[in-house]
């Protein structure tokens, strides 16, 4: 009997010891991620804390969390129970950061070159670098057949477990055709794009590669691996998703990725420390370690005196983003992987800018030849669905009859983020969707809406 008992109570320490740890690593996680939303959803897109506790952190383990707010420093403190205190501030031009393995005065006193875009009355230049749309659409568009569509977006049939669209931008043949927002939110509030963003650091890779600062198929140039099997890892193995190294990207819990998100200084130097797990090119893994690694490669290629300026002068402001901001890391990287913001219309532009190509209004940006790169397969990924930071369409190579989005055509190419951000290109339809919103617990189905668009379009 003696003997069960200290088995029982063995097994008991054993489960409060693991959960003591498990609450010592996720604690931060709530308090951070929470700090850090509440941050930016109210100095940088102008909302109350109110309304953002209510729909962004209300819900499961977020709820959990106490947030602050100070307008008189532009500060966000997020704790759990009084535990686990973290603090993300607000810098305009950048956004917000989470105080991460550093003082708030040292992040305070970095320094750094802003870029300020010409001026511009977006409102009063026609559409797609100004936001003047045409009055009347294509008479062979099926309107009322586009309207089931953006009802359909924003449909709420089980209140309980909300889609929570918040906004809608179609575009076809470069035009606007069809656009909503949900109460609360209009052309001029900026969402968050989360993975999307890796589709961005995409973007920057290629204008790099214009001038030789940035090699494809060439080895990583990551310090940490020169001495190891790691410097095999090419920049194509990191932007396909298919460096062998050690990740998980999971959310919900203490991994990887929330270490990196949430706990880290310096995301990319964080995932450079990974281990290598197998071969380069032979496994994939969706990694938001690699794309910040990607990120610091990028701020290495461009240096910090031009860095914070070369995303808004090269490629934002000549596709008319004017809206954008990237969130750098504690450490002044921007965080590639995750944390862009922009309204549904200059996600829309951006789209428009892989739709023709790399070219915007008759100018190119992209080299060319680079979205015919960015959209061939990655021989690692699983049906083989990703390309170079953009998800693909179409299922196992060559096999374009086992498709991810079955009812959306094949070459369809999307940039995807976490709660249901999406930007289609569907380059056979002249089409790009954007779809925007907040699906923590019930997402839109993605197929339907955007087939039952392509039912609309001229047949």
């Amino acid at each position: 009997m003696k003997a069960v008992k200290k088995i029982i109570l063995s097994i008991i320490v054993l489960v409060v010891g693991y959960g003591i740890g498990y609450l010592w690593q996720a604690l931060p996680i709530i308090s951070g991620f929470g700090a850090k939303d509440m941050c930016t959803c109210v100095f940088l897109n102008g909302r109350t804390a109110e309304d953002v506790t209510k729909q962004e952190l209300g819900a499961g383990l977020l709820s959990l969390g106490t947030f602050e707010v100070d307008t008189t420093d532009s500060t966000v403190t997020g704790s759990v129970f009084g535990l686990a205190k973290r603090k993300a501030i607000y810098r305009k031009g950048l956004g917000c950061t989470l105080i991460s393995e550093m003082t708030e005065a040292e992040l305070r006193s970095q320094k750094v070159n802003l870029y300020s875009m010409s001026p511009l009355n977006q409102d009063t230049i026609a559409w797609p670098v100004g936001n003047i749309i045409k009055d009347t659409l294509d008479t062979a568009i099926y309107v009322t057949v586009l309207k089931e569509a953006l009802d359909y977006a924003f449909a709420e049939a089980d209140l309980g477990k909300p889609i929570n669209t918040r906004a809608v931008v179609v575009l076809y043949d470069g035009e606007i055709i069809a656009e909503r927002y949900a109460p609360g939110f209009d052309r001029n509030a900026r969402h968050m794009g989360w993975s999307m963003t890796k589709s961005i650091t995409n973007a920057i890779t290629g204008i790099l590669t214009q001038d030789g600062r940035m090699k494809v198929f060439d080895p990583a140039p990551v310090p940490e691996w020169q001495n190891d099997d790691r410097k095999k890892i090419t920049l194509h193995n990191l932007l396909q998703a298919s460096s062998g190294l050690k990740w998980e990207e999971f959310y919900s819990g203490p991994s990887p990725a929330t270490k990196m998100l949430f706990k880290k200084k310096d995301m990319g130097v964080f995932a450079a420390e990974c281990p290598q797990e197998f071969e380069p090119n032979t496994v994939f893994e969706y990694s938001s370690g690699t794309t910040n690694l990607i990120s610091r490669l990028i701020r290495n290629a461009i240096g910090d005196d031009d860095y914070y300026k070369f995303y808004y002068r090269e490629l934002f402001e000549k596709i008319g983003m004017r809206s954008i901001v990237i969130e750098p890391d504690a450490g002044g990287t921007y965080v590639g992987s995750s944390y862009a913001w922009a309204t549904a219309r200059d996600w829309a532009r951006f789209g428009l800018l892989y739709l023709n190509d790399g070219v915007f209004n008759g100018k190119r940006i992209l080299p060319e030849g680079w979205v015919a790169y960015t959209t061939t397969h990655a021989t690692t990924a699983k049906r083989g669905e990703y390309g170079a930071q953009w998800w693909l369409n179409a299922g196992e190579i060559n096999n374009y009859s086992n498709r991810t989005y079955p009812d959306v055509p094949a070459d369809s190419f999307q940039a995807e983020g976490y709660e249901g951000q999406f930007v289609f290109v569907v380059p056979s339809k002249r089409l790009v969707v954007v779809r925007l919103g907040l699906s923590q617990v019930n997402e839109l189905d993605m197929n339907q809406f955007v087939s039952k668009v392509i039912q609309a379009l001229p047949r």
